[in-house]
């Protein structure tokens, strides 16, 4: 999210992607928002790539610019150099909230999420990867549009759009508000106090209230989510990070108690809100975390079929053990290596041999 209290616009933000230049007459038009920054952009494409790492941004942000510090728009400059054999993506979509100059979009989180699970769908078979290993990287708002999006593939009626879902190995959620924000309150402050406002798109804000039904629904389905893979034996690596500083006048957007998970690893940054996912170099310290937790992801991508072996090992091992308990006489057939126990008494049974004194109690 890249906010500010007094709603700038984005040709005062310096990130205008339309223009209202004047006709002859005197009169302004708006140019046509053909070059909206919107859909899957590539940043860094590799033949064989072995993951795709997807960028999605926040409120009033884009695929680009919320990325950018000083010209270092960092996900395409910095991140290839240091994690080769990755295809690394940016989303965009509408997310302002309000415009001075044209109609803000009227899209919910529903309609966003469902424009990314298709088009990243869509990238991804058109690159012959449609189930190639997926890590998402979002941004305040983005955090809430990939969990809804994540949802969506799951148990999804087309069998194509179930891939988002299957092939998800991680989310970083860097300022996400999982449990709101109170920014949603800027919604009720008079547009006179904002500056010059045509329209606003208050479904976005009001999912980020504190309390909103729907952002608990969200939560409850995601953590419904989540317990089903760990039943499954399905590893999915989620890590968080919440601003360390607060924006002028506003404060800090997110607490630290809404943008961390339980049972997750979450650190800070320090940065507030907007600049928590701006850097400048390698040599930042968020950089230097984030891209721990990514190389230490991919590293990990080889590890499902050992890992599966382990568990049939450790599962092997538990149907022999070394006792079982038996109620009756006769031959028992059920100890390792097709031995025969010969029991002529009642019981518990102990197999093989017992070295050293057994003490019960």
């Amino acid at each position: 999210m890249t906010f500010s209290p007094v709603g700038r616009s984005r040709k005062q933000s310096g990130n205008s992607h339309r223009q209202d230049p004047s006709d002859e007459s005197g009169s302004s038009y708006e140019k046509p928002p053909s070059a909206f920054p919107d859909g899957v952009k590539v940043l860094h494409d590799c033949a064989d790539a072995a993951v795709d790492i997807c960028f999605v941004h926040g409120l009033t942000g884009d695929r680009d610019s919320t990325w950018t510090a000083q010209g270092e728009f960092w996900p395409q400059t910095l991140l290839p150099l240091k994690l080769p054999g990755a295809r690394i993506l940016s989303y965009g979509y509408d997310a302002y909230i309000a415009k001075a100059t044209s109609t803000a979009s009227e899209n919910r989180l529903i309609d966003h999420a469902t424009n990314l699970l298709t088009d990243l769908t869509n990238d991804r078979a058109l690159n012959d990867a449609p189930n190639r290993p997926l890590i998402f990287i979002a941004h305040s708002l983005g955090g809430l549009v990939c969990k809804e999006t994540i949802l969506m593939s799951r148990n999804n009626p087309e069998h194509h759009l179930r891939g988002i879902f299957e092939s998800l190995r991680g989310i970083v959620f860097m300022g996400t508000p999982h449990k709101g924000s109170w920014v949603a309150d800027w919604a009720k402050i008079p547009a006179s106090a904002l500056g010059l406002i045509k329209s606003t798109n208050k479904s976005l804000l009001q999912i980020l209230e504190t309390n909103n039904q729907l952002l608990e629904s969200l939560q409850i389905r995601f953590w419904s989510m989540i317990r089903e893979l760990r039943e499954d034996g399905r590893r999915l690596e989620v890590t968080c990070f919440f601003e360390e500083l607060p924006l002028p006048v506003v404060g800090k957007v997110v607490s630290k108690e809404s943008a961390t998970l339980e049972g997750y690893s979450a650190f800070s940054i320090h940065a507030n809100h907007g600049d928590m996912v701006r850097f400048r170099s390698v040599e930042d310290n968020g950089y230097k975390r984030l891209l721990g937790e990514l190389v230490r992801w991919k590293a990990q991508l080889s590890a499902p079929a050992s890992a599966a072996a382990s568990r049939a090992e450790t599962q092997a091992n538990q149907r022999f053990g070394s006792s079982y308990n038996h109620f009756g006489s006769g031959l028992q057939f059920n100890a390792p290596g097709g031995t025969q126990n010969n029991n002529t008494g009642n019981g518990v049974q102990f197999l093989g041999s017992i070295s050293g004194p057994v003490q019960f109690g």
